[in-house]
């Protein structure tokens, strides 16, 4: 195990919670810690909780004495304070309150109801010494009683009540209430020179102060060292030691793995596999209703595209990949049809799947070449494709679907279909052909052609290729030289429509626009109203001024909520529009009329890079003229979602760096040989990161693409670090500790050393050196692609 020194001001990301591989984690009544580095008030060495809301705050901090000094504070410790190893469930800590008194402190959480702790003096002089050690709890309930002492079976504990909650602290070695300001337990330890004492204690938190007192004991009853030493063996099992040329980027890469395990729950049966939230934070874990429906979207399931991000980060647990992507298979109904957002409360997104579970399979067994796996999935993803063909997913049967909500695409805020923002559109989004659906659809196809080789089975290879072939085509006709990137277009017309006012009024009335083009265009009806709901709009649009003569019309009652108002999208296209009536309306309600606007940029625009589209030449200049343009997509910090701020109050959406789409864009750019573009990449996502474990110590789920500050969710999934994608980018892929793979050379500034269960890989930029736990030793100089293996 690697022994770390991080300080305070080093990359930190110190939440700890039940980990799903070592117990039976609690899906709806989970209580999630963090770790305060000097933090909080009083500033302590202290771990907080707030048990998903239960609670105002809850938390446990030392205060030491020697000799009538007394010290909180750690930055008043003799020596500073050092975090020398983590794990999901587990912190281990160094410093010294006093002069020659090391102390080791270790935080373990054995369970989702409790937590543990154990304390290693030792005493550096020649002299015996006294220290008194008080555990302080400060427990601020939102009701029931803040923390006092108590007595359990002639015990000293202690004890309150918050939220249904009872939490009970206990400690070894006889301990009395403290003396000092807050609640605390105290026990004075007599240390002899040169020699160490050990003082262990558990919260519990369960419904009663009997059961907390009860499951506190038997867990301080555990053996420590055992646990911890079968916590270390399965962390180096599932993890990936990386040492670059670069302390903070060590971390970095460390504690993404840590918190990506740190984010799977155990299974049940609703899933037969472990899932994941995206965000496992103090404040989540508390399931009121009991059953996870009252849980919001982060915590409400798992998505294809969280999958596929989240398996990249964990590249030495394949396992975990097989498991999700079981779990879509388990909620696959006899159509086919897969829903897109499984949970383990028995949650549903009630929208299809984003087609990307063939693909994770196809990563699972191209990792781990489990041919009975995909012997069983291969019918199932089959279906699942084809499903997205079926008439409620392809309304016009041109063999081309369309996405049904915007929560499929990955980007819930995009400009041109989110409802939230009064900035954004709101156009229906089944109205437009995307690049991005087809992209993912050919990729999804391209899988499944690999598996049907594998599987002899021709017929279903052969359906599949023609498939991917009309995909193609289609997804290279939205092709636009102008601005070098893929379009949108409109599903009748095949064209990308500019957005255009033609009509505006007040109230409900009758206009006569004039309006005509040379391609029919789709329409956008907007209503601004002060409120929407009282509204009952009846919109008619003609092309002809009379109603009574020929021409296409169209009358819209059926509207979407929409920020300040409502929005609807016309079914039909126009060439030109003559008249217009309105009725419904109060007189101060806002009528607008306007063409689709469909030239919207987005970050999503790149997934046929991704899915490998576009030929060599186009690649090069979807890459040379978009995404290296840095005056649209080429950005300090990542690639945006947006290139260009449609409103000064959308600056954090369109800037936003979603780190799970740099990952895709990453991809695409390695397999057309853009390697330095890719490392550097990788550099600009690691910068943000960084910085955000440096100055708040967590991942945000997105960064900004120009400050690289963190933005939305606390510890999120999608702003974990690239651990995937760099490990791409450095061209190395390991399959097992016997079997690696290597491509390319290493384009980053410094060798990388990896270490895998006896594994070692030195990647130099001229070789690479790679030494296999049976003592064979390989060095490789050629940059072509090549397996090596300890046979």
């Amino acid at each position: 195990m690697r022994d770390w020194s991080l300080k305070a001001g080093d990359p930190l990301s110190l939440t700890i919670a039940a980990d799903a591989r070592l117990c039976k984690t609690d899906y709806v009544n989970d209580h999630i810690w963090e770790f305060e580095f000097g933090a909080g008030e009083p500033a302590a060495l202290a771990i907080r909780t707030t048990y998903g809301l239960r609670a105002r705050n809850m938390r446990l901090f030392y205060r030491f004495g020697e000799m009538g000094k007394t010290v909180t504070n750690p930055t008043e410790f003799h020596s500073p304070l050092l975090l020398r190893h983590f794990y999901p469930n587990f912190l281990s800590l160094t410093f010294s309150p006093f002069e020659d008194l090391d102390v080791a402190a270790e935080y373990w959480i054995p369970e989702s109801h409790a937590l543990a702790g154990r304390l290693v003096v030792a005493n550096r002089t020649d002299f015996a010494r006294r220290l008194n050690v008080e555990l302080c709890g400060a427990l601020t309930p939102l009701d029931g009683q803040s923390f006092a002492p108590a007595q359990q079976q002639m015990v000293n504990v202690l004890a309150g009540q918050t939220g249904g909650l009872a939490p009970v602290l206990f400690m070894t070695g006889g301990p009395n209430p403290g003396s000092g300001p807050h609640p605390s337990l105290a026990v004075d330890l007599a240390l002899n020179p040169r020699l160490t004492s050990t003082l262990t204690w558990t919260l519990a938190s369960e419904a009663t102060i009997e059961s907390s007192f009860e499951s506190a004991r038997h867990i301080a009853a555990r053996p420590w060292d055992a646990e911890r030493t079968r916590i270390e063996l399965l962390d180096a099992g599932d993890t990936l030691d990386i040492q670059t040329g670069d302390a903070d980027w060590d971390a970095a890469l460390t504690f993404s793995q840590k918190a990506a395990l740190g984010l799977f729950y155990s299974g049940n049966e609703h899933l037969p596999n472990p899932s994941f939230v995206q965000s496992r934070q103090p404040d989540g874990g508390n399931s009121r209703r009991g059953d996870g429906h009252d849980y919001p979207p982060a915590w409400s399931g798992q998505t294809p595209l969280d999958s596929y991000y989240l398996a990249s980060l964990l590249p030495a647990a394949p396992d975990f990949l097989r498991g999700l992507v079981e779990n879509f298979l388990s909620v696959q109904t006899k159509s086919g049809s897969i829903d897109g957002r499984p949970g383990l409360g028995g949650q549903r997104a009630k929208f299809l799947a984003e087609p990307l579970i063939a693909s994770l399979a196809w990563n699972y067994y191209q990792n781990t070449q489990d041919e009975e796996f995909i012997k069983e999935a291969f019918p199932k993803l089959l279906a699942f494709f084809w499903n997205w063909f079926s008439p409620d997913h392809d309304s016009d049967r041109d063999g081309i679907p369309s996405w049904d909500h915007v929560l499929q695409t990955g980007f819930e805020d995009h400009p041109l279909f989110d409802t939230w923002h009064p900035w954004s559109q709101g156009v229906n989004i089944s109205a437009l052909h995307n690049p991005q659906l087809e992209a993912m659809l050919y990729r999804e196809a391209n899988a499944l052609i690999s598996m049907a080789g594998i599987l002899n089975r021709n017929d279903d290879a052969n359906l599949l290729q023609a498939q991917a072939a009309a995909l193609r085509a289609s997804v290279e006709t939205s092709w636009d030289a102008r601005f070098a990137l893929y379009a949108y277009r409109d599903r009748v017309t095949k064209q990308t429509s500019s957005g255009k006012v033609i009509a505006r009024h007040k109230g409900s009335g009758n206009m006569r626009p004039h309006f005509e083009s040379g391609t029919p265009v789709r329409l956008l009806v907007e209503i601004q109203s002060k409120s929407p709901a009282a509204a009952r709009p009846v919109v008619e649009i003609g092309e002809m001024v009379s109603p009574n003569a020929k021409g296409e019309s169209e009358v819209i009652e059926k509207f979407q909520w929409r920020s300040g108002g409502l929005v609807a999208t016309s079914e039909k296209v126009f060439s030109k529009i003559g008249r217009v009536s309105v009725k419904g309306l109060e007189e101060k309600d806002k009528f607008i009329l306007r063409v689709v606007d469909a030239t919207i940029e987005d970050i999503t625009l790149f997934a046929p890079l991704w899915a490998h589209i576009p030929d060599e030449q186009r690649a090069q200049v979807l890459i040379g003229r978009s995404l290296l343009d840095a005056d649209r997509f080429d950005r300090p910090f990542g690639v945006p979602a947006i290139p260009f701020v449609p409103d000064r109050e959308a600056d954090t959406v369109a800037n936003s760096v979603y780190l799970h789409w740099n990952h895709l864009i990453g991809e695409g750019l390695l397999a057309y040989g853009f390697q330095n573009e890719a490392a550097r990449l990788v550099a600009h996502l690691m910068n943000a990161v960084i910085d955000n474990l440096k100055q708040h110590k967590t991942f945000y789920a997105r960064y900004h693409a120009d400050s690289g500050s963190g933005i939305g969710e606390r510890g999120a999934l999608t702003g974990l670090a690239p651990v995937g994608l760099f490990l791409q980018t450095l061209g190395v892929t390991i399959f097992s500790p016997m079997r690696i793979r290597l491509e390319g050379r290493n384009p980053f500034a410094w060798p990388v050393t990896i270490q895998h269960k006896g594994l070692k890989i030195v990647r130099g930029h001229d070789q690479t050196d790679v030494s296999f736990p049976n003592g064979k030793t390989v060095t490789v100089t050629d940059r072509a692609p090549l397996i090596v293996s300890a046979d």
